[in-house]
């Protein structure tokens, strides 16, 4: 029992005193004060300007959902002053408005970037408020930069060093950490103040649940928003003079919403493995739990020949580690819940060739042919898989033909996982893919080109220019 643990009554310990800080977060805390943008190793610089690139292509493509269009129309008046870009709605909004909405636009399609390690997402926890607040900060390019780096440090540190309990939903919880940190950092808070920026963010994480996903309950979508936002808003807390408990961090995720918390990797050679350099991008719409299995279901199909017709397909069986094998219902309801059935992903992808954006819409969702296909596709949880975690990502798909054949491949990881990455070719083409339809080749080049000279960029009034541009009508979902 660690130190922080609830008694065996389950009720809270008397506070005689206030605790003295952990050696730890001191450590921390002075790290975040320290860095500066020459302390990034080049291979941090690249892949952060990736992670820049690839969260503003998502909130983009996400941004045209009629949900997102809806939320931020009564949430920004068209005529509202300029102020932070609020990407792919054509207009601007204050710095939390900007910051939600595109927090919230950028986990809706589920193409969004991760982490293994921290077992979550923290670039779109983090990219959105960073971006709102450059403005006002005057930050360049390179604080940018640093300021993302830092923020997804820390966030992705507390994913690992935590095991969140089964029923919590990572989205919103430790994100709002590293996003409370981004903005301090570009506030250039001491290291006084980055410890009582940890501990207030600490108190400040949703109590997210893990159905919500699973039910399509599309909430969930906000999780990320409101930590960017609510990022934005704790170094005006911390600045006003507001406190939090001497260690947050460990009353939160040691006792609250986390199963085990060791705050020794927190700190663990820290500024030599950066977690950002280690970080998966997706291809696949959907849930990462489901990539390894269609990735597998890819090598099967090609060496059919590039297809197999739903008819003759007798069943389909996939084992596979704990969570990926939650994923089992073969009945989603609406888009999101599509995206986390694994049934549903199998039989969408056979029937439209690959896991796109659109194989995941209301028409696919109500295709007879994908429906019926998804019924006939069994999950289960695979022991060995499962022990596997987190470095590997298992699963073991069969495709039992109706002439008696077996069809069987396996996939150890996702394509996109640090163990296999996705060239910088293919993480531009995702790129593309996802912003063309939003503004057209030539306005997606131009904001790629913006994103790769941030590291020469005195400010971002130009790159937050194109972000804020209108969507080209003449294009993909925004006609």
């Amino acid at each position: 029992m660690n130190a922080h643990s609830l008694n065996r009554d389950d009720k809270a310990e008397p506070v005689m005193q206030r605790p003295i800080t952990p050696d730890w977060l001191n450590e921390l805390a002075g790290f975040c004060a320290r860095l500066r943008y020459d302390d990034l190793p080049e291979a941090v610089v690249a892949r952060t300007l990736q992670v820049i690139a690839d969260c503003v292509a998502a909130i983009a493509a996400g941004a045209q959902e009629p949900e997102v269009i809806a939320l931020a129309g009564r949430m920004t008046p068209i005529d509202q002053p300029a102020g932070a870009a609020i990407i792919g709605a054509g207009r601007s909004g204050a710095a939390a408005q900007a910051a939600f909405l595109n927090g919230t636009a950028g986990t809706m399609l589920e193409l969004d970037e991760g982490n293994q390690f921290a077992r979550g997402h923290p670039g779109i926890h983090v990219v959105p408020a960073v971006l709102a607040a450059a403005g006002r900060t005057r930050a360049s390019g390179r604080d940018v930069i640093a300021a993302v780096a830092l923020g997804y440090e820390i966030g992705a540190r507390i994913g690992i060093a935590s095991k969140l309990r089964i029923t919590m939903h990572p989205h919103g919880t430790w994100g709002t950490i590293g996003a409370a940190v981004a903005i301090a950092w570009l506030n250039r808070r001491d290291a006084a103040a980055m410890i009582e920026t940890i501990n207030v963010a600490s108190s400040l994480g949703l109590s997210t649940s893990r159905r919500t996903m699973l039910e399509g309950g599309t909430v969930r979508n906000s999780f990320a928003g409101f930590s960017n936002q609510i990022g934005l808003m704790v170094d005006d807390l911390v600045a006003a003079g507001f406190t939090g408990e001497a260690d947050g961090l460990g009353t939160v995720y040691g006792t609250v919403i986390a199963e085990s918390w060791q705050p020794g990797l927190m700190v663990e050679v820290l500024g030599q493995r950066w977690e950002i350099a280690r970080n998966y991008f997706k291809r696949h719409a959907c849930c990462r739990y489901n990539h390894g299995a269609l990735d597998a279901l890819a090598r099967i199909v090609a060496a059919e020949g590039g297809r197999i017709a739903p008819e003759t397909i007798a069943r389909i069986d996939v084992a596979t580690y704990v969570w990926a094998a939650q994923l089992a219902g073969q009945e989603p309801h609406n888009m999101l819940a599509a995206k986390f059935s694994l049934p549903f992903s199998i039989a969408t992808t056979i029937v439209h060739g690959a896991a796109t954006v659109e194989a995941f819409r209301e028409s696919a969702r109500l295709e007879p042919v994908i429906r019926d296909l998804a019924r006939r596709v069994f999950v289960r949880e695979d022991a060995d898989a499962t022990a596997k975690l987190p470095g590997l990502r298992p699963a073991t798909v069969s495709v039992s033909l109706t002439d008696g054949r077996v069809l069987q491949a396996q996939a150890l990881t996702n394509r996109g996982d640090a163990e296999d990455p996705y060239s910088p070719t293919e993480i531009r083409e995702k790129f593309f893919d996802l912003a063309t339809p939003v503004w057209g080749e030539p306005h997606a080049a131009a904001i790629l080109a913006a994103i790769d000279a941030l590291p020469q960029a005195g400010d971002l009034a130009a790159l937050d220019r194109l972000l804020a541009a209108a969507p080209n009508t003449t294009n993909g979902r925004s006609s």
